[in-house]
């Protein structure tokens, strides 16, 4: 049981260093709304989600209220619609992304996310026509959020399905270039997807869970920041090594786990649901003071990218996980520092200064939590570059046994070095160049699976 003394001592985390519950997610199962015609189905949709989530905004800013942690974004994650809609048709699966959108609007949630299919493995006719029905569902909602996971550490990557999500980007960003490609910042492509991730894009709610479920994904890169500038000044880097400073992360890192489990067991329990896990993941906003980037710069390294980075990014995942572990027996989703450039403002000031550059960001990515997030690149990149840098992402997960996403953003009419701008949560960046274009489509058109790693012979 946690008690709330022990959250009250995290008045100054809250007040003085962007300390917050980033994310309380509902996730539901839709399994239950399936019916022979897509109209009624999203009828259905809409019914349960009014049923289940009618007070849950309502019930977050009251229980934020009540503790003094300010809850951001409510938002709803549903079983992969895939599993929904099988054996509906393109126009079938669009009508279901707009039910959702309509369900979201009605109770006042954020984001939905679960708008998903898994293809690791193979390609259904039911996961095909979703694929095929994202760039015009996303550019037609406002709310809705889609993922699709094309690899497993257990089954390898699937090459067919790589090459037609590449397709699916690039489509994604023109149905949308109007607001600039943001339909394709609402699209992720994921190995080792978890089912219990509270976070946007990638959130689904897996087949294996409860009817309904609460999750809560917490965020304190302020907070981690602001308690190593104290250690520092206190004893002197002079004094100190990066074992110390990893100490001081993971014990920051305690605290912030603390307040989000606190907040997500109370909104549990008020809608009469379970409490699923707690995600410690250090999600940046575009805010000043609340960037992974400036943790980074205090840790050593002037220039984001700079020789040093991708070692401070594995010593930072690593203890945001060890005090995230201790202080709660319910961690789950990704858990661990995210770098996504156009949320992150130190990242995208690192990558219009040409500091921080595509490789060096995908070598970053392989001991982050997530992967190449919120990237954007030369509208005019082709699809098979795109489904190219997918698989290398996609890869470093199926290889490590961790998950990696690819969130790549081709921005439609515009060129490495201009500015895009998606406003809010989703922050702004330069258009990151593309190197070596259009030197993969060989690689892409042999298509079929890369087989899975020894090691994923566990049974």
């Amino acid at each position: 049981m946690i008690r709330s003394d022990q959250i009250l001592k995290t008045v100054d985390m809250i007040q003085k260093e962007n300390l917050d519950v980033r994310a309380v997610t509902m996730g539901i199962s839709l399994l239950d709304c399936r019916t022979g015609d897509a109209e009624t189905t999203a009828q259905k949709i809409q019914e349960k989600i009014r049923l289940l989530a009618g007070n849950f905004v309502e019930t977050c800013d009251h229980i934020g209220g009540m503790y003094g942690v300010p809850v951001v974004n409510k938002r709803i994650s549903v079983t992969p619609v895939a599993h929904v809609g099988a054996g509906f048709s393109l126009d079938g699966f669009v009508r279901l992304a707009k039910a959702l959108d309509d369900a979201a609007a009605e109770v006042g949630i954020d984001i939905i996310g679960g708008y998903s299919a898994n293809v690791e493995k193979g390609i259904s006719q039911g996961d095909m026509n979703l694929i095929r029905a994202v760039p015009e569902a996303l550019a037609s909602t406002s709310r809705v959020c889609s993922s699709i996971n094309a690899g497993s550490t257990r089954h390898g990557l699937n090459m067919d399905a790589v090459a037609l999500l590449g397709e699916t980007v690039k489509a994604a960003a023109e149905a949308s270039k109007e607001s600039g490609g943001f339909g394709a910042a609402k699209f992720v492509v994921f190995s080792n997807q978890p089912g219990d991730n509270p976070f946007m894009a990638g959130a689904i709610h897996g087949l294996g869970e409860a009817e309904a479920v609460i999750n809560v994904g917490v965020s304190g890169p302020g907070v981690i920041a602001r308690a190593l500038e104290r250690k520092i000044e206190a004893e002197g880097a002079e004094n100190l090594g990066l074992d110390d400073l990893a100490e001081e992360i993971k014990q920051a890192t305690f605290r912030v786990t603390r307040c989000g489990e606190l907040i997500g067991r109370q909104v549990a329990e008020t809608l009469g649901l379970p409490f699923g896990v707690v995600d410690l993941s250090l999600a940046p906003t575009p805010s000043v003071g609340d960037s992974v980037g400036e943790i980074l710069n205090i840790l050593g390294v002037d220039d984001i990218g700079a020789p040093g980075s991708t070692a401070i990014v594995a010593m930072l995942n690593d203890a945001v996980k060890k005090g995230g572990s201790f202080a709660s027996q319910s961690v789950g989703g990704l858990s661990g520092a995210f770098i996504p450039v156009m949320e992150d403002s130190v990242l995208a000031d690192a990558a219009e200064r040409e500091c921080l550059i595509l490789e060096k960001l995908e070598a970053m990515t392989c001991v982050c939590s997530v992967g190449l997030d919120m990237v954007p690149i030369p509208g005019d990149t082709s699809p098979e570059t795109i489904a190219a840098i997918i698989a290398d992402e996609l890869m470093i997960g199926v290889i490590n046994s961790k998950t990696t996403a690819a969130r790549l953003i081709p921005v439609p009419g515009k060129a490495a070095g201009e500015y895009v701008s998606f406003g809010g949560l989703f922050g702004a960046s330069v258009v990151l160049p593309v190197r070596n274009t259009g030197r993969s489509s060989r690689f892409v058109k042999f298509g079929g699976r890369i087989p899975a790693p020894i090691h994923s012979l566990k049974n």
